[in-house]
């Protein structure tokens, strides 16, 4: 089984998303011995932004191909995506524009857009400053989890899941709460069990 982990955020020891990502891969590999994992950190080795390749023979074509490539070979995708100013960071966006190819993870038919990625598993790990779920005065500026529900969505990955830990910035005592329960949702089930 191929899983890829993916870690976005900028704060590095500090990040809650990449704390998050960690304990979900280590919670994988510890149910499921013969994972092979694929680490991709954005921001220590960073993407440059999508344009149209010139050829070939340019060195962010062939990168791009070749983490397509690892993407449709992939069971699993582990995400830590951190909220920056209501989205996602710029990092994990030039990612997915690697992975968002029409003909490969999608294309268009008669009934029209069909993703062709399904049959994987997403784990989101989702931080936020703030409170933006589904019910909060602030739900309307969640342009983080629901991209990434939708994007993948269009990919065809049906099966997401959010390991999320909202409201960091809100106190010291607030932090230490979302993130006992965030790791409790971790270590509480198998993800990968048909």
């Amino acid at each position: 089984m191929k899983l890829i982990h993916i870690d976005s955020s900028a704060l590095g020891d500090q990040s809650v998303s990449r704390e998050l990502t960690a304990a979900i891969v280590t919670s994988l590999r510890r149910q499921h011995g013969g994972l092979q994992v694929s680490y991709h950190d954005l921001v220590a080795d960073p993407l440059p932004h999508w344009t149209p390749a010139a050829d070939a023979e340019d060195p962010s074509a062939a990168r791009g191909g070749e983490l397509l490539d690892e993407f449709l070979a992939a069971d699993v995708i582990v995400i830590g995506a951190p909220m920056y100013n209501f989205g996602i960071p710029s990092q994990l966006k030039a990612w997915i524009d690697r992975v968002a190819v029409a003909g490969k993870t999608f294309r268009y038919g008669a009934n029209g857009p069909e993703g062709l990625a399904g049959g994987k598993k997403l784990v989101i790990a989702s931080s936020r400053g703030g409170v933006y779920s589904a019910g909060s005065p602030a739900a309307g500026m969640d342009f983080q989890e629901t991209y990434l529900r939708g994007v993948f969505g269009f990919l065809g990955i049906t099966d997401i899941e959010v390991v999320r830990a909202e409201g960091v910035n809100m106190s010291a005592e607030h932090k230490r709460k979302v993130l006992d329960a965030a790791h409790e949702s971790i270590g509480r089930e198998d993800r990968l069990a048909a």
